[in-house]
């Protein structure tokens, strides 16, 4: 990565904290790994796996903890360090800085395709793309950035800085806090999946129909949330769907109504997770997996990848379900044993009897 822009060592720490170890005057211009960067570069290491690659790397300087320093005991002539506790993040901090130096600035103003209602209010230092659609009632903060094709329901309230790529909706009466971010194609809103049977009789001869339920409740997001491209988050049936601040929510994901996240969560993609359902503070939910409606996640639970949750989750700690991946030979002879799991458990209550008769008779 490149930034078309150069910044000295002693600037990048005087901004993001950490030490400099040699010379801090270096300047460096972007982000590449180590088996690729060169002298105008940075690169970073937060695996100890590529640790001989420090000790080759031609990259300007090299984002390093203090332990993994040590273990490469003298650095060869011309090196050039930043040691921190945790270089990856780190690395994501300067990325951000590399992009904020090299991007074009945008320019505040309304595209002549866009519709902003006259009883909507928009900051004067808002960014508004092609074809967007501002409905009535709706507040946008201070430099908000929607791209082409937003759309805007009434009443919708968009905290200061945030942004919305091409064809995000928003419905009627949502809230983003500060620092939001939706990718493309993603709806915050939608109705919730809430019918009512009503229904008489049986099988043919059953009459009547599915009654849909007001979804009056709206959803409300926290502060520098990110929501992946084409992911859903429906409104609640009378209560608000919270996300709370910082939750991080990648693609392809579908949050029911009613739901909330907690802080600080991170939901990999095409999860799904089921209407009024609770999750905690600092959890990780894996990719694909789906949590039944109306359960609990304690504070930091992890499910893994694939997994099912169809009860509450009480306790901190890893939970899976899902059944890893094996030969397909070897895969059918599991699917025999599960099938026979109810005989074989006949089978050893039979003899569990036999040997209690036994045990009686000799007594």
């Amino acid at each position: 990565m490149a930034s078309g822009m150069a910044i000295t060592l002693d600037e990048l720490v005087k901004r993001f904290g950490g030490e400099v170890v040699g010379q801090g005057a270096h300047r460096v211009e972007g982000l590449a790994p180590l088996d690729k960067a060169g002298p105008a570069q940075l690169a970073f290491l937060a695996n100890q796996k590529y640790l001989p690659q420090v000790e080759t790397t031609r990259a300007g300087a090299v984002l390093i903890s203090q332990a993994d320093l040590d273990k490469l005991g003298t650095p060869r002539e011309g090196s050039n360090f930043i040691v921190t506790p945790n270089p990856y993040a780190y690395f994501a901090r300067v990325a951000q800085a590399f992009i904020e130096l090299s991007a074009p600035k945008a320019q505040p103003g309304v595209h002549p395709s866009a519709y902003i209602d006259p009883a909507a209010k928009v900051a004067a230092s808002a960014v508004i793309g092609p074809h967007v659609t501002v409905e009535a009632g709706a507040v946008v903060g201070e430099r908000v950035k929607l791209d082409a094709g937003v759309s805007v329901g009434r009443g919708v309230k968009l905290g200061d800085d945030v942004h919305l790529y091409p064809h995000v909706t928003v419905y009627h009466g949502c809230k983003l806090g500060a620092r939001v971010i939706v990718h493309a194609g993603a709806v915050i809103g939608a109705d919730g999946f809430g019918f009512a049977p009503d229904f008489v009789g049986e099988g043919d001869a059953r009459t009547g129909s599915w009654v849909k339920i007001p979804q009056v409740g709206a959803v409300d997001i926290g502060d520098d949330v990110e929501i992946g491209a084409n992911t859903t988050i429906d409104r609640g049936a009378m209560a608000d769907t919270v996300i709370e601040e910082c939750v991080k929510i990648d693609n392809l994901v579908q949050i029911g109504h009613n739901c909330r996240i907690g802080a600080y969560t991170v939901i990999a993609g095409c999860a799904g997770i089921a209407g009024s359902t609770n999750i905690g503070k600092h959890c990780m939910i894996g990719g694909a997996v789906g949590i039944a409606g109306h359960v609990t996640l304690a504070d930091h639970v992890i499910v893994t990848a694939q997994s099912g949750v169809s009860k509450s989750l009480n306790k901190p700690g890893m939970y899976t379900s899902a059944f890893p991946a094996v030969s397909h030979a070897d895969w059918n002879k599991s699917a025999a044993l599960v099938r026979n799991l109810d005989k074989l458990r006949d089978r050893i209550k039979a003899l569990e009897a036999a040997l209690t008769e036994k045990k009686t008779d000799e007594a």
